[in-house]
């Protein structure tokens, strides 16, 4: 039997602010970085992982890139390109074990581990790659993260969690099929936007935590990350709440109610006032 190791601790109050107010900024900058915007999700969720670390997983992904080889040719020769050196070579891939484990989510773990969420070597794919000059992006298919490569004609996709594998379209459509029951559309491939991805991984963190109630504080920092994003589902809102109930802080959980009850009762009136009524139950649970 594998033990998994135990997850991380998030950073102290003053450190977890600062993360904060860099991820708003970044996330709201005209080009959003997306190995940035991870590695400061990777801070808030692991107080052990500081400045120093976090430029040496961006040092580890410019070097990853210098050992491609220098413009290989189409879509196709750069994710083969691609599965040669970090799939084959480099030897990042992920398994069934992976999607128990907070650290799978984390981009300075999945550097280090070579393994990880779909999404997440996805990421690390996509960032060697770019760095390279390669024509790449993400695509999010419905339950299943991979990589394009190429204009919408031509492209080619790769599974990062299979070590790389280029896909073909029967291939594709099994993922597909695999994690919903219905086809491929050609919708679900065109390329995710940065922030789209960003909130995936927060999403799975989310995910990851619900599971464990004991892990509370993963899915309050990983819901207030989300609601710093440009645009994020209004829900989110009544989750934090819930959350800070949870945790004991019952006159927040009761604003935070109240505040998502007053954005609700424009077009949910009956709803708005059963948020009030749960809002008027966290305050009594001070007396």
């Amino acid at each position: 039997m594998t033990l998994l190791s135990p997850a991380p601790s998030p950073p102290p109050p003053q450190r977890s602010e600062e993360l904060r107010r860099r991820f708003a900024e970044e996330a709201r900058s005209e080009r959003p970085d997306v190995s940035a915007l991870c590695l400061l999700v990777a801070a808030a969720a692991d107080g052990t992982l500081d400045e120093a670390g976090m430029d040496a997983v961006q040092v580890e992904l410019d070097d990853l890139a210098g050992r491609l080889p220098y413009r290989p040719g189409g879509p196709r020769a750069w994710a083969q390109a691609l599965c040669e050196l970090l799939g084959e070579r480099c030897g990042f891939h992920g398994c069934g074990a992976d999607y128990q484990r907070l650290q799978s989510s984390l981009l300075h773990e999945v550097v280090r581990r070579r393994r990880g969420l779909p999404i997440l070597l996805s990421v690390v794919w996509m960032e060697v790659a770019r760095r390279a000059g390669a024509p790449v992006y993400g695509v999010a298919l419905p339950g299943h993260f991979v990589v394009g490569f190429g204009a919408p004609e031509e492209q080619v996709l790769a599974d990062p969690f299979d070590g790389g594998r280029v896909l073909t379209g029967a291939d594709a459509e099994l993922l597909v099929v695999g994690a919903t029951g219905a086809p491929l559309h050609p919708s679900m491939l065109t390329p995710a936007a940065p922030l789209d991805v960003v909130l995936r991984i927060l999403n799975n963190i989310r995910a990851w935590a619900a599971a464990r109630p004991e892990r509370s504080d993963v899915a309050l920092w990983a819901v207030e990350l989300s609601l710093l994003l440009p645009s994020h589902p209004a829900r989110l809102r009544y989750e934090r709440a819930q959350l800070l109930v949870q945790r004991g802080d019952f006159i927040g959980g009761a604003r935070e109610l109240e505040a998502y009850a007053d954005v609700v009762a424009v077009v949910d009136e009956p709803t708005a006032e059963r948020v009030r009524g749960q809002a008027v139950a966290a305050r009594a649970m001070l007396n």
